[in-house]
């Protein structure tokens, strides 16, 4: 294969055949092609598009470049979950152990934060001595035994995709729908989830600023995962404000403990048992998607999430007493409150830069060797459409030192706008996208 052709072609506009996609990931996760060609390929692709047969053998070709996770040994049906990312998205936390507790095994690996979303890894290692890393007979054994396993990602698994997504990242092609979806699917593929629910955000804290594009890149996942022989779902869901009240590492973990016992934040839960609801549909452990949710309803009204949470802190070496007693879970050095500057209603938030404040806090990495301090954040309980009074109390921020307080309390508000006219609040979710191969409602 010349590489010089294959480029030319796509520059042109023209379609890259299955063997030549296959030879460029095989040989470019060798090493044997540079680079320098590599980058053109990309802004070629970037460029011209890809056909959706084109982005599926991009996908399955990045997915084969390593290992394939088989678990149908341990279990006869995997089901995984993808968030495209947000602020406050703590999601995987509450839903994970609910959906296992109703017997639908789950297997997951999880990222940490990029950004301003937070990282589901960074999260879990609130716990005192709770560890990802886990070998494949590790990961196989603990699926086995107690049907639930939160694992960090490897490099076995679809390298391909790191070393493109490395080299997209300095040549300006991160922006594209073919190559963010080949990105995100190959990894889940690879990883031996049978079924897949997607959710996929859009709004001021998103990648995807807009309903259009997310629902778009959305689709083309779900077309992956159904050519690919999986059963999708994919849901658009809301990322202009917070998911939930808290922020922050340990304070999210709270947070999903509370919801576990059956409090929490109402958007939160709600946004848990649709997610959770369509992972058990998928599973065919349910005949609607009304009786999933009811079924993950009962899970957490009877403890059974909660007791299989904390079965997965302990399995992975974390500290159980911090689920019985949360207050054992790391805390900032100071609690202050978060005043409202003027009077009115929440017309919007910049929820990317309500993530970024967490970072600056320390509650996230600025530079991938920055380590993080678990007990920073805000609580946040506002929602678009809320009424609030100059001076009031809208939150607490939590800091370790005084200047990000002071820093924070400044730029909370500041990410906030306020209208004089009344404003409705927003859904939680805009659409669900049911592959062919997935259930109805």
């Amino acid at each position: 294969m010349s590489m010089v052709d294959v480029i030319a072609r796509k520059r042109d506009g023209g379609e890259l055949t299955a063997a030549e996609i296959n030879s460029f990931i095989r040989d470019y996760t060798a090493g044997t092609i540079p680079d320098y060609q590599a980058a053109a390929l990309l802004m070629a692709i970037y460029l011209r598009g890809m056909n959706r047969r084109e982005t599926v053998d991009l996908t399955l070709a990045m997915a084969n470049s390593g290992d394939m996770l088989d678990l149908h040994d341990v279990a006869p049906f995997i089901v995984d979950k993808h968030s495209s990312g947000g602020v406050g998205d703590k999601t995987s936390l509450a839903v994970l152990p609910l959906v296992a507790a109703v017997g639908v095994p789950v297997g997951k690996m999880s990222g940490r934060g990029l950004g301003s979303s937070g990282g589901t890894l960074d999260k879990m290692e609130s716990f005192d001595g709770w560890s990802w890393a886990l070998s494949l007979d590790q990961f196989k054994r603990q699926l086995r035994d107690i049907g639930l396993v939160l694992a960090g990602q490897t490099n076995v698994l679809a390298p391909a995709d790191g070393k493109l997504y490395a080299l997209r990242d300095v040549t300006a092609t991160v922006d594209n729908g073919s190559l963010i979806a080949a990105s995100i699917m190959s990894k889940k593929l690879a990883a031996g989830a049978d079924a897949i629910v997607l959710d996929v955000k859009t709004g001021s804290g998103a990648f995807m600023p807009t309903v259009e594009a997310a629902t778009e890149l959305a689709q083309l996942m779900v077309d992956i995962g159904e050519d690919a022989g999986r059963h999708v779902v994919a849901l658009i869901s809301d990322m202009n404000q917070p998911l939930g009240h808290a922020v922050g590492n340990a304070l999210e973990v709270r947070e999903a403990i509370d919801t576990l016992r059956g409090g929490g934040p109402e958007d939160f839960w709600e946004h848990c048992r649709v997610v959770a609801g369509y992972m058990v549909l998928l599973a065919g452990k349910a005949a609607t998607l009304a009786e999933a949710e009811a079924m993950i309803a009962a899970a957490r009204a009877d403890g059974r999430g909660l007791a299989k949470f904390r079965e997965l802190v302990v399995a992975q070496g974390g500290d159980p007493r911090q689920v019985d007693d949360p207050d054992r879970l790391p805390k900032a050095r100071y609690v202050e409150p978060i005043e409202a500057t003027r009077t009115g209603y929440i017309s919007a938030m910049d929820t990317a830069e309500l993530g970024w404040v967490c970072v600056r806090c320390g509650g996230g990495r600025m530079v991938k060797s920055d380590k993080i301090a678990p007990g920073v954040g805000f609580i946040l309980p506002v929602k678009i459409g809320d009424h609030i009074e100059a001076g009031q109390e809208i939150g607490q921020i939590h800091a370790d030192d005084d200047m990000t307080l002071q820093q924070a309390q400044r730029d909370i508000p500041a990410a906030i706008t306020v209208s004089d006219t009344p404003v409705s609040p927003l859904p939680l979710f805009y659409a669900t996208i049911i592959g062919k191969s997935g259930k109805g409602q």
